[in-house]
């Protein structure tokens, strides 16, 4: 293969567009890979044109030099036919004589779209209203309600995990889904309402409106709109919105007020369980600036050293002896005090700041497992949870190899914990980096078993060591027979994998004695000890037997 044709396939593969390059006998054609997306057509060749885009690709070449181009159906991948807008341009040779045609491969619903909005104010996908036009329609819906003692509803939406749709099918499909997306919210509203694309997956409405029902109709007319599949490269596509809503003269006296108030309720939309709306509150208000501030001062923790981790022991129920750890963090703001892990690491997740803090975690951890060891305890395996962002981010692994070399900690001492529910959006990604993970020799638990989306046919794939009983099955595990023979199931079930079980939240004798009876290797919970500084836990490993707290 010579450097030019190299340089051609390469550039095929990364391009944005989607393009067609075939001979002037059509007997030789390839693809970009945006093509493939797009038309669902696979492989790098495919054939002659004529096959692929019918005999009006040959005319549109042939009519190349005046400008060729041609819009109608093609057949796709799945088999169905759909419009397209073929613009071909010759690639001469010597002579003049062309040696390829290289068609541009567009959805005539973009091209319509784009053509609508050449004019300033809309967007080019949609042809929807953009920002700027948005900004315009806010201030002169709010100048007539004023003017006439009216109301105005401001509803913006975003779209939930549009990244999903984006990852899996490709930019071109998420481009259609917005299309479509826009199409059905028009259907929503009047023609003297305002549907705008604001950015991304973000879409807003503006609404005259009577009562402040009229904006609940609309919210779950758009709801239940939007929720209906969409057929996307053969593939049936389900997408849900939140919705928050602000209202004149309710909750705001100005356009800006209302813009502010309304992206307050989106977020609390969102952060709620998503697929829903949300009007603004004053409430609500006061919790955005809370977490606003609490996420500013969560940014200077880290660098002014103001986390620390605990530790919870892991005792076997045999020996009543220490036999691992779990590392918990905890934040000792200097004006707040201790501030709850239920309250930061959620903010720290939404803000993207769990990724250096769990990071950190990690290192301080091992690092603390090698000091105690070099005071000569026995050694330990600490357990370190992983976000779900840590575990999908592709330096995963670098930085648990450089903490381990970077501490000296031998793998076998180190094991992380995953939430179940993280597993399942790619179960083979999944596989993969917890066999990387295993192969650097370190210890890999479910967290929270049971609560989550996962099956016993993945169970098996997943290369865990250990599986961790959630504390809502040993809660009543003395005196609810339901939820007693669900524990001995999960403890049976992890026996019969050859793993270890971990039973968290043991609080009482009665906990205690069931798990030891039922043959749980080891629990975890209050009945011995809460999670405590390094060096209190550090005086309970040099206890032979544990003292019950």
């Amino acid at each position: 293969m010579s450097d030019t044709q190299i340089l051609v396939d390469r550039l095929l593969e990364i391009m944005g567009e989607a393009v067609v390059v075939t001979a002037p006998d059509g007997g030789r054609t390839q693809i970009s890979k945006a093509f493939e997306i797009a038309t669902g057509h696979a492989g790098r060749e495919v054939g002659d044109a004529a096959t692929l885009l019918g005999e009006h690709f040959m005319r549109s070449a042939m009519a190349a030099d005046a400008g060729g181009q041609w819009q109608g159906a093609v057949r796709c991948g799945d088999g169905n036919d759909r419009n397209f807008e073929v613009t071909v341009t010759p690639i001469n040779g010597d002579g003049g004589v062309p040696r390829h045609y290289l068609g541009l491969v567009r959805p005539a619903q973009v091209v319509a779209a784009a053509a609508e909005s050449n004019r300033f104010g809309y967007d080019t996908l949609t042809g929807l209203p953009n920002r700027d036009l948005f900004i315009d329609r806010v201030g002169q819906s709010v100048l007539q309600a004023n003017r006439t003692g009216g109301s105005v509803a401001l509803m913006v939406m975003g779209l939930d995990r549009f990244t999903l749709v984006n990852d899996a099918l490709g930019h071109s499909a998420g481009d259609r889904l917005l299309v479509e997306i826009a199409r059905r919210l028009k259907t929503c509203v009047r023609e003297t309402d305002t549907a705008v694309r604001l950015d991304g997956d973000k879409f807003a409405l503006v609404l005259a409106i009577a009562d402040v029902d009229d904006s609940v109709i609309v919210a779950e007319k758009v709801l239940s709109s939007v929720k209906e599949p969409f057929s996307l490269d053969g593939q049936e596509v389900v997408a849900t919105f939140s919705i928050g809503i602000s209202v004149l003269p309710l909750d705001a006296d100005s356009g800006a007020q209302m813009v502010k108030h309304a992206e307050h309720a989106l977020h609390y939309a969102k952060t709620s369980g998503r697929n829903q709306y949300q009007f603004f509150s004053k409430d609500m208000n006061r919790k955005a600036r809370s977490r606003l501030e609490l996420e500013t001062r969560l940014r200077r923790a880290l660098a002014n050293d103001e986390f620390v981790v605990f530790y919870q022991p892991k005792v076997s129920a045999d020996r009543d002896a220490i036999v691992g750890a779990e590392a918990l963090i905890r934040w000792m703001d200097p004006e707040r005090g201790l501030i709850s892990p239920a309250e930061f690491i959620p903010v720290a997740e939404e803000s993207g700041q769990i990724e250096p803090i769990g990071s950190w975690v990690l290192w301080k951890s091992c690092q603390q497992n090698m000091l105690w060891q070099a005071a000569g305890l026995a050694p330990i395996k600490v357990s370190v949870n992983v976000s779900a962002r840590q575990f999908h981010s592709r330096t995963l692994i670098e930085k648990v190899v450089e903490v381990l070399r970077q501490t000296g900690l031998d793998p076998k001492w180190l094991e992380l914990e995953i939430t179940e529910s993280m597993l399942m959006n790619d179960v083979d990604v999944a596989v993969r980096k917890m066999k990387a993970l295993r192969d650097l020799g370190i210890g890999l638990s479910i967290d929270d078993f049971g609560t989550g989306y996962s099956s016993l046919s993945y169970l098996g794939q997943f290369p865990i060591t250990t599986l961790k009983i959630d504390r809502a099955f040993i809660a009543d595990v003395d005196t609810n027979p339901k939820t007693a023979e669900i524990a001995r199931a999960i403890i049976g079930l992890s026996r019969g994998l050859n793993l270890e079980v971990v039973a968290e939240g043991a609080e009482v004798a009665a906990h205690i004695n069931f798990l030891r009876d039922n043959g749980c290797d080891t629990v975890q919970g209050f009945y011995y000890s809460r999670p405590v500084p390094a060096d209190e836990f550090e005086k309970m490993m040099r206890q032979t037997v544990m003292v019950r707290c």
